[in-house]
């Protein structure tokens, strides 16, 4: 295999600056005329030796992960090796991405040696911006001479993939899974005590007891104070809906709205999988695309994740009517409906309420949307010229839409949790563990 010998932007730069002399050398001494093309044909030699100097490319290696998560760093790292190079100057690396894993398309970094080894090693860190299957397509590769005039050059087409699936850090944070083992709902199989409305056992009352627990039969029988322990309502429906349309394909925190609420959804269902409910997916756009059975078992939670993975970005509006009198018709019995969605256009949003009513009537629906932060500075900024003022005005207009929309949901029934996007996650798990305390659900 050859390595073409390119000249460098240190080459370029001196035959840049030589022009000039040229030019003078030619005006003073037309005689001397032969002394430029002597020059430039000795840099050219010199550019060619150079290049002889860099070596041989014996090995490379491109080592990509085969799995990462959106909006998590993902690591790309480059191994070279070079026979007979007499520089020590790092190699440049330049990689052809997918957009997902960088908006430009291409990362490049460079190579250092690792000394004792005469091994080239170097890495990048990208941020996937977006789920899906990325492509790492072609590797260039590019070391210089000692003299850094010439270069020797490699390219490979690579034919690696990157599955990106949602994040799920806040599953596997400390917090959680601290809660999760402390908590009622723990780790530890057990029949869960304490609350619901289905009897379980007798216990003697200790003072902080709710005293609506007191069994006041039983306590009379013993001649002490005895309480109820009850179990915990369990085995509950829950489906997480997402609206995949073009609202929810806007960025928040630099990832799309629907990726933040793929990793809520995931991590309130690892909560509920814990608790003993049953746990199900919907996803749709202009028409149903994703709708999943329901899942029981906590170790069959990668089927959550897998599915999730699989949900598409839309630019276009989502079909509310459609779309929740589907899911409506694959429900059977009552649950609760975790709705993910977002609202710009005043029509559309009286659709969706519409849709929703029709839920409310059999089920419990909780409204998931993250706060505009957008909006919000552009309406609480003080405007200093008429465009700012405009600006400010038509912010506020749409802020008073929407908080007129989420009251006329709250009429009807609908729990709503607004939170910006970066607590979304917990503020959904509280409200569910608040639902199940209270027998809602069933």
């Amino acid at each position: 295999m050859t390595f073409p010998i390119v000249p460098t932007a240190r080459a370029a730069l001196l035959a840049a600056l030589a022009a000039p002399l040229a030019i003078v050398i030619a005006a003073a001494a037309p005689q001397a005329w032969v002394v430029a093309p002597a020059a430039g044909a000795a840099l050219l030699v010199i550019v060619l030796l150079d290049g002889v100097l860099a070596g041989r490319l014996i090995d490379w290696r491109i080592h990509v992960p085969a799995d990462a998560e959106v909006g998590e760093p993902l690591t790309l790292l480059a191994i070279a090796e070079i026979s007979g190079r007499a520089s020590q100057a790092p190699v440049d690396i330049a990689l052809a991405l997918d957009p997902r894993l960088d908006p430009a398309g291409s990362v490049r970094f460079a190579a250092p040696v690792a000394q004792g080894t005469g091994v080239w090693q170097g890495s990048a860190e990208v941020t996937p911006s977006r789920r899906g299957t990325a492509a790492v397509s072609r590797v260039w590769l590019r070391w210089t001479g000692p003299l850094g005039l010439g270069a020797r050059q490699a390219d490979h087409p690579l034919d690696d993939e990157v599955r990106v699936w949602p994040d799920l850090a806040p599953v596997r944070s400390p917090e959680l899974q601290t809660f999760l083992r402390d908590a009622q709902f723990g780790l530890i199989a057990r029949r869960l005590r304490g609350e619901g409305t289905q009897f379980e056992a007798l216990s003697e009352y200790e003072p902080g007891m709710d005293r609506r627990r007191i069994d006041w039969k039983a306590s009379a029988r013993h001649t002490r104070l005895y309480a109820r322990e009850n179990e915990s309502e369990r085995n509950n429906q829950i489906v997480f809906a997402f609206d995949c349309g073009q609202a929810m394909c806007e960025a928040v925190g630099g990832l799309p709205r629907i990726d933040r609420a793929v990793t809520a959804a995931l991590t309130a269902s690892y909560v509920a999988l814990k608790g003993g409910d049953r746990v199900a997916l919907f996803g749709f756009a202009q028409r149903p695309e994703l709708s999943t059975p329901f899942i029981g078992d906590s170790r069959n939670f990668h089927r959550l994740q897998r599915a999730a993975a699989g949900l598409d970005y839309h630019a276009q509006e989502p079909n509310f009517t459609l779309a929740l009198a589907t899911l409506a018709s694959r429900l059977q019995r009552r649950s609760l409906i975790v709705l993910f969605s977002d609202f710009t256009d005043p029509t559309g949003a009286e659709l969706m309420i519409e849709s929703i009513g029709r839920l409310v009537d059999r089920h419990l629906v909780l409204f998931v949307t993250m706060e505009d932060e957008d909006l919000a500075g552009l309406s609480g900024t003080e405007p200093d010229t008429l465009d700012a003022l405009a600006t400010a005005v038509a912010a506020d207009t749409l802020l008073r839409q929407r908080a007129l929309v989420l009251e006329r949901l709250r009429q009807m029934g609908v729990d709503i949790i607004e939170a910006p996007w970066n607590r979304i996650s917990y503020r959904l798990i509280d409200r569910y563990l608040e639902i199940k305390r209270a027998e809602a659900i069933g």
